[in-house]
């Protein structure tokens, strides 16, 4: 039907771009602090672990479990055992590059307790934004007066939650597309098994949102990526609602991601009318050309930049109001105000399923929306002379 050998070198490039900035995200640049005397050293350090001093009260560490959720993380935690100080999950490759290639399980950081040796060097997860940095022996972390981390921040390519997530969708998606592809074939075109679930969303797809917004003229060249991305989105939307602790599209880093590649498309398949409409538009006197041929070219820039914060900003905001009114539970403590948020809490995740395949839809059809600007045919008439 419309899965091709290019709509899979379109889905494959989608999911190595998104590795690539999962990865990167967490790499910034930190320039070594100028050694200072002992006295002022050991007062810096001491506020700043007061600052950072893990919270004892009820509000403080439901705060804490919400940051923490939110956060990407080097090992995939199911459950855990607050009193007896025990978790339960399996740990994931950490590899990081600080002269050199450092690669180790996240087990050696004991869920972010312990500090890991690689190659004579020292590596220690920071509790307070979920990075690696280098540290020594004791896992030292030094801060500016400002309270910002110091040490080192290898660059860092691990295998983390978020990665894992986008791996397992890449995988759930090949096999289901490749399903309805074959059972197409089989069937004279008629789906069977799971794929009867998912053909009318290929379908709506397609009838509502691809052929409105581009046309039956170009619609096809682009269906693979539309496909590929209302799925992702949605397959990951759907995986942020399980109680796993999973936020991919809640990361900007992803939305990033996938807001440049609709950006590049557009950019690198726009035909010469929507490069005139923007630089020389048609029927505008030239004066008020040159006035609004900037603004336009800030509109098309403006345009990925307002998908990458719909999405991310969205998902985050439902992560966290839904964890903050499960939170309410255990402040309340009392079976009225538990029951109320236990109730609450349950009628929007009702909703975040709502939401899932709502920011999936809208991603989805806004790009289409942009390919079509970026196709669409004109036909200037004399009048316009």
């Amino acid at each position: 039907m419309v899965f091709s050998r290019k709509s899979l070198t379109i889905i494959a490039s989608l999911f190595i771009t998104a590795l690539s900035f999962a990865g990167i995200a967490q790499h910034e640049e930190h320039a070594t602090a100028a050694s200072t005397e002992e006295a002022h050293a050991t007062a810096t350090e001491a506020e700043s672990h007061e600052a950072h001093a893990e919270p004892t009260d009820a509000k403080g560490k439901i705060k804490a479990f919400i940051n923490h959720h939110v956060l990407d993380s080097h090992d995939f935690t199911l459950f855990s055992d607050e009193e007896a100080g025990t978790h339960f999950g399996f740990p994931l490759p950490v590899i990081l590059v600080d002269e050199g290639f450092h690669v180790f399980s996240s087990s050696k950081f004991n869920h972010g307790e312990s500090v890991a040796e690689s190659n004579g060097k020292y590596y220690a997860i920071n509790h307070h934004d979920g990075k690696v940095y280098r540290t020594d022996a004791q896992g030292t972390f030094t801060h500016d007066e400002k309270g910002h981390t110091t040490n080192i921040h290898p660059l860092d390519l691990s295998i983390t939650k978020s990665v894992l997530s986008i791996l397992i969708a890449a995988i759930l998606m090949f096999w289901l597309f490749t399903s309805l592809a074959k059972s197409y074939g089989k069937n004279n075109g008629i789906a069977t098994g799971i794929g009867r679930f998912f053909e009318p969303l290929v379908v709506f797809i397609r009838d509502e949102i691809a052929i409105p917004n581009i046309g039956v003229k170009y619609h096809r060249k682009y269906m693979g990526y539309l496909l590929t991305i209302f799925f992702f989105i949605l397959f990951l939307n759907l995986f942020g609602l399980t109680p796993l602790g999973i936020n991919v599209t809640g990361n900007i880093a992803i939305t990033f991601s996938l807001a440049i590649l609709t950006f590049l498309i557009t950019t690198l398949t726009a035909k010469k009318d929507y490069w005139a409409h923007m630089f020389w538009m048609p029927g505008v006197p030239k004066p008020m050309r040159i006035v609004l041929a900037p603004i336009e070219l800030l509109g098309a820039i403006i345009k990925p930049f307002s998908l990458m914060i719909r999405l991310y900003a969205n998902m985050l905001a439902g992560h966290i109001v839904l964890m903050s009114i499960i939170g309410l539970m255990f402040i309340f403590k009392s079976w009225l105000g538990s029951s109320l948020s236990f109730g609450l809490a349950f009628v929007l995740s009702i909703l975040e399923i709502l939401v899932a395949f709502l920011q999936a839809y809208i991603f989805t059809m806004l790009s289409a929306l942009y390919f079509g600007m970026a196709v669409e045919e004109h036909h200037h008439d004399d009048a316009h002379h």
